[in-house]
């Protein structure tokens, strides 16, 4: 008996130890499994906290402010899918006595079209350029003229109203300067225009589209002299098939539903390829001894390129016949240019050049440069004129022949000007061109 309850005992005790030992495992698995549950709800809330810390973050830096470099990174991704735009606006001229206002009508479609129609406010006459396939076109179709020219402009030449060139001055100018100002991003970058008196602009870009609200081009005294205020401008745009067709622009623009007669548009620089211009250097003497002889250019009508003497090219109105050939010209008037070139004087007083059909001023200036101005009322008539490449006035588009003695002809209110010399520079033709704009005629 008490063998048997010895081994009972020692049963008893072994099970309640064996027992004992049973539940602290089950206690130590679930202490542990609470722990690794708690662990893991830890980890999926820090997980998830991160997550939202990231996305705010990203939405901070999306609509955040910009810097420069990531908006000239836009900028060219906006240039690089560009297909079509049409913009206008308000330019305004600070060149002459008094400010100038031109409404300006941009069209562009890849890859190659543009239509720029210029309109002066006061005085409504349009002028407009066309580019397609067939050329570059400068219509003024008040006056039922056309010029072609075989020319990569605008590639050659920038304009304060197109889209390309804005970029292109901020791109290319490493030393730009960037500002925020409520919708718009501000660039203050170097002007890069084909006249040396325009050194800075001022670029404001549309925060939503990176499209032009407003070029502020200046001088070297920081005088704004050239202002463009868009509107309206928008990307995508759908044209029809005619909107970059001559003939379509002349009839519209003159106010005609048929096309002009034909034969009464003047054609420049037909087929022929025109290089660069070369502008002379300051007191360049070369009179060109190599170059083939150069056409008159006296007479409206008659080719580009020479200057004019008077005696081969016209009759002079002697005395008291000068006051009756001025009569004769009616609002003609004599331009004078209220821009001159240091250490240069007008040579003598404005002679008046009188054909059977044609009137016309020539003005002679000598000192540092020599050079005429030619003044006259065109005619209706077809005529052929030297190879030219298209420069840009501000106002209007002029023509500029390649060889020398180089001429720059513009039409500005129904009337012909030409600048011709030998040594004066593109740029000083350019302000003096200007500076005779609007003027009224003595």
């Amino acid at each position: 008996m008490c063998c048997l309850f010895f081994i009972y005992k020692y049963c008893f005790y072994a099970c309640q130890a064996s027992l004992h030992k049973s539940n602290k495992s089950l206690i130590n698995m679930y202490q542990s499994v609470e722990i690794s549950v708690k662990g893991d709800d830890v980890m999926r809330r820090i997980s998830w906290i991160i997550a939202m810390v990231l996305c705010f973050s990203g939405l901070l830096t999306a609509c955040g402010p910009k810097d420069a470099e990531s908006v000239v990174k836009d900028l060219n991704e906006v240039v690089g899918d560009l297909e079509s735009y049409q913009g206008s606006g308000v330019m305004t001229l600070y060149s002459g006595e008094t400010p100038q206002e031109y409404k300006v009508e941009v069209w562009h479609q890849k890859p190659s079209y543009y239509r720029i129609a210029l309109t002066n406010a006061k005085k409504n006459i349009t002028q407009i350029v066309l580019r397609n396939d067939d050329g570059v076109f400068v219509l003024t179709p008040s006056l039922n003229k056309s010029f072609r020219f075989q020319s990569n402009w605008p590639d050659d030449q920038g304009q304060v109203y197109l889209y390309e060139t804005l970029v292109r001055s901020i791109v290319g100018d490493n030393a730009r300067q960037f500002a925020d100002e409520d919708d718009s991003y501000v660039f203050d970058v170097a002007a890069n225009y084909n006249t040396h008196s325009l050194v800075r602009q001022k670029i404001w870009l549309d925060k939503e589209n990176y499209s032009p609200k407003h070029v502020a081009v200046s001088d070297a005294n920081a005088n704004v002299v050239v202002d463009v205020k868009f509107d309206k401008f928008e990307f995508g745009t759908k044209f029809e098939k005619e909107s970059f067709d001559m003939q379509r622009n002349m009839s519209t623009g003159a106010g005609q539903n048929t096309t002009p007669e034909e034969g009464n548009t003047s054609t420049i620089n037909e087929d022929v390829n025109t290089p660069e211009v070369t502008v002379p250097e300051s007191g360049d003497k070369d009179q060109g001894s190599d170059q083939p002889d150069q056409p008159q250019g006296g007479q409206p009508g008659d080719e580009v390129g020479g200057e004019v003497d008077p005696d081969d090219s016209a009759t002079l109105a002697p005395g008291a016949e000068e006051e009756e050939a001025s009569s004769e010209l009616g609002d003609f008037g004599v331009i004078e240019p209220t821009y001159l070139p240091n250490g240069v004087n007008m040579k003598d007083e404005p002679t008046i050049m009188e054909t059977a059909d044609d009137y016309a001023v020539m003005l002679r200036y000598e000192g540092t440069y020599n050079y005429t101005i030619i003044e006259a009322r065109p005619q209706d008539r077809a005529s052929s004129y030297a190879a030219t490449t298209p420069v840009d006035l501000g106002f209007t588009i002029g023509m500029m022949t390649t060889d020398l003695p180089q001429t720059l002809t513009w039409f500005d209110e129904g009337m012909e000007y030409r600048i011709t010399s030998d040594n004066l520079p593109v740029a000083e033709m350019v302000q003096i061109a200007a500076s005779m704009q609007d003027q009224s005629g003595k």
